[in-house]
């Protein structure tokens, strides 16, 4: 699996999520270690890093300011569904690990 020069958007996320249908997050891969950069509604400016596991699955640790200032962290499992026509879909398992640390899951896909 291969995730770099891809772009995504949230298509259905829990009430705890900051991200919405207008944050973009733009995924890099160099070997087995993904980055990525995102923005958009609620936030200002983020960044992802994490590893791919044969399976494509990825561990990753994010962060971000949002547009109230506050910074905030946490860490997701995400599993790989690709779409008719190669397109991928992102299922997401999250947790904070700063403010009220809730735990939720989203949906990403490939724009």
């Amino acid at each position: 699996m291969y995730y770099g020069g891809r772009l995504f958007r949230p298509v259905d996320t829990s009430d705890s999520s900051q991200t919405g249908t207008d944050t973009i997050f733009k995924y890099e891969q160099s070997g087995g270690m993904v980055t990525a950069t995102y923005s958009g509604g609620n936030i200002r400016f983020g960044q992802i890093i994490g590893m791919v596991a044969e399976d494509g699955t990825l561990e990753m640790r994010y962060q971000h300011v949002d547009r109230g200032g506050a910074l905030m962290t946490g860490y997701c499992t995400t599993t790989p569904e690709v779409l008719p026509g190669g397109k991928l879909r992102l299922h997401e398992k999250w947790r904070w690990t700063c403010g009220h640390r809730a735990k939720g899951r989203s949906i990403l896909e490939e724009i």
